[in-house]
């Protein structure tokens, strides 16, 4: 099992304005020197929750000049927002930056208040997807785009810097979609999902479905985990304690005000006809959904508790086939709190391929 690191902070004004990139910076120098595998950020505009990250392309390009060895990669670049010649030139640059460690998930997006950029991709988004995928991986393979220019003429472009590595490492992201899953693994690409929403059964039925499209398809994908069709990584909550109960009091007010920002950002996406919408005592339905979502993320859906539950945890993903565990851990706790946790992370890290190699480990004395 790979560890990455994964953020997607909620923007807090309570933050300071000059701090805000600081757990970003720290953690992937601290990735890069402990032998992690990627730090991912997210695309997202127009709201909080994720809000310091409106284009992965510019923060993985300061993360590249701040790190050696760590990968960079996107979770995710939404391609309906973004001309494929504009994201093959970002990711070149970030790609020769980090001299060849740069890597893209690619969604097809959601959030209707996004596509402000390109409002006549909405409808159509998710077929146009792995068009727009392929597009990108031409160019950054060097071909020419035939295009229209300002007054109206034909040309052919190409993209420039020429990026390092030959072909672009590409995920897909889904939240759950079957469909996505497949479509994934028939197009070669890599995986890359998340427990939110669903739980390890389900998510082990749609990985399956995943590793049968991609051993199918010609090629058979991109190599995984001892030798398996595709690659698959796996977004969760991250932050290893001294054990399970004092961990569960130190995240659950930062983790639930996370989760209400997260259930704020959704509700903007549904009308009126929404349950919750018609909830005579809003907030109350809120701190009902909150705190159902907190339990779950506790007991089963992340990498939250002592070092024996979240191994044991992360056996669990890998049992169900997952290659990658993408560690979100900027979800509200303070700064110094995170950074000072990333030691026993890193501990699970080195517990978990131990155990890989020569048996079950055993949490140290």
């Amino acid at each position: 099992m790979d560890f990455s690191l994964f953020y997607f902070a909620d923007d807090s004004e309570a933050e300071p304005a000059g701090d805000r990139y600081a757990l970003l910076l720290e953690g992937a120098r601290f990735a890069d020197q402990h032998g992690f595998r990627a730090v991912w950020t997210p695309e997202r505009h127009f709201h909080s929750f994720g809000g310091l990250y409106p284009n992965p392309s510019v923060v993985g390009a300061a993360l590249a000049t701040v790190t050696e060895r760590v990968h960079i990669r996107a979770g995710s670049v939404v391609a309906p927002l973004h001309h494929p010649l504009r994201i093959a030139e970002e990711w070149a640059v970030v790609d020769n930056l980090s001299r060849g460690r740069a890597g893209v998930s690619f969604a097809s997006g959601w959030n209707v208040a996004d596509f402000c950029f390109a409002p006549e991709a909405y409808p159509d988004r998710k077929a146009a997807l792995l068009d727009q995928i392929q597009t990108v991986r031409a160019l950054w393979r060097g071909e020419h785009l035939d295009v229209v220019d300002g007054v109206g003429d034909k040309t052919r472009v190409r993209v420039y810097p020429r990026p390092v590595q030959p072909e672009l490492p590409v995920w897909i992201t889904s939240g759950g979609d079957p469909e996505t899953f497949r479509a994934a693994g028939e197009a070669g690409f890599g995986l890359l999902t998340h427990l939110l929403g669903q739980d390890m059964d389900q998510l082990a039925a749609k990985i399956a479905v995943y590793r049968q499209a991609a051993e199918q398809a010609e090629g058979q994908g991109r190599s995984g985990a001892r030798g398996r069709a595709g690659h698959v990584v796996a977004m969760v909550h991250a932050f290893v304690g001294d054990d399970d109960a004092a961990v569960r009091e130190q995240v659950r007010a930062p983790l639930s005000a996370y989760l209400r920002s997260s259930l704020d950002l959704a509700r903007s996406q549904v009308d009126a006809a929404h349950p919750l919408s018609r909830e005579k005592d809003h907030e109350r339905a809120v701190d009902i959904v909150v705190a159902k979502a907190f339990d779950r993320y506790v007991d089963g859906g992340g990498l939250l508790g002592g070092l024996d539950t979240c191994l044991s945890r992360v056996r669990r993903l890998q049992e169900i086939g997952v290659d990658e565990v993408a560690c979100l851990i900027d979800f509200g706790l303070p700064a110094d709190q995170v950074l000072g946790g990333l030691d026993r992370l890193d501990l699970l890290r080195r517990m978990s391929q131990a155990e890989a190699d020569s048996g079950p480990a055993t949490t140290p004395s």
